[in-house]
């Protein structure tokens, strides 16, 4: 039997190789010479563009998110409550607290006296004052600036507080039937401004806040027209609407210019505003 590789089976068939395709060489992309911004400004805009700042509007609008970047926030702590939470944050935020902290007063209310001092001139030197519902002391101390070393200032309220400079303070309740003649003790002669930034405590009813505070600002006026020298000034804390009805008719009867006020440092979300009586008439009380 003949072998299939040929007649004698010697010769074997042989495997081809096979060609493997030549590998082509990568090409790397060309770089393009590296161009200037102006030659390239050159090209695409025909000249070099100007530097221009920013526009009004855009900076502004930067002014704001950098001020919103600044605002702290507090966390809501284990046994703290959320109105405690809220007002920690917004005396944090409040301008007029950081203000009076770099100014040596006692609380951002001071700035409202001041306000008020500056609209309608109360303040003199040499003036007596009595400051009603005085804690922490920020209106006594602007008080006693103003009326200078030959002035005199007493302050009352129920809280204790830190001794002031030329400052007379009484802790003790307003309310007490004791406390208007302890003052004209203390103060030993006709007063020339009678002021009161009393409040008691708001219960979230508009009715009954507004309520408690004309009864308050009734009692300092009663105070004032017992102390008050003519053409003398009292200044009391009321709350939006202002004085109205009977207090209004008998505030107008009593001095010969009334008026309200908001100081720019009340807050905007608060309901106070003041009531400024000037020119005590000094009449004797009929009613």
């Amino acid at each position: 039997m003949a072998h299939p590789s040929g007649k004698n089976g010697k010769n074997k068939p042989t495997k081809r190789a096979v060609k493997k395709p030549a590998k082509k060489p990568i090409r790397k992309p060309k770089t393009l010479p590296k161009q200037s911004d102006a030659a390239i400004a050159g090209t695409a805009l025909g000249k070099v563009p100007e530097k221009r700042g920013l526009s009004k509007a855009l900076k502004a609008d930067a002014d704001q998110l950098a001020r919103r970047s600044l605002h702290k926030k507090v966390k809501t702590a284990r046994g703290r409550k959320l109105s405690s939470t809220l007002w920690l944050e917004r005396q944090l935020n409040d301008p007029y607290v950081a203000r009076a902290k770099a100014e040596g007063y006692r609380s951002r209310a001071a700035y409202k006296l001041i306000e008020i001092d500056e609209k309608y001139k109360i303040l003199k030197k040499g003036a007596r004052v009595v400051d009603l519902g005085a804690a922490p002391g920020g209106w006594c101390q602007v008080a006693s600036k103003k009326v200078g070393a030959k002035g005199r200032v007493v302050g009352i309220d129920y809280l204790e507080m830190p001794a002031i400079e030329n400052v007379q303070l009484l802790q003790m309740d307003f309310n007490d039937p004791a406390a208007p003649d302890a003052l004209k003790k203390m103060i030993a002669g006709p007063v020339d401004v009678v002021l009161s930034d009393m409040a008691a405590p708001t219960t979230g009813h508009k009715q009954t806040d507004h309520m408690s505070i004309m009864a308050l600002c009734e009692a300092g006026l009663e105070f004032a027209e017992e102390v008050l020298v003519p053409g003398g000034v009292y200044v009391a804390k009321t709350f939006q609407g202002g004085a109205t009805g009977d207090l209004l008719v008998r505030l107008k009867k009593r001095f010969t210019k009334v008026t309200h006020f908001k100081p720019k440092s009340s807050r905007a979300d608060s309901a106070e505003m003041y009531v400024v009586a000037q020119g005590f008439r000094g009449e004797s009380r009929s009613d």
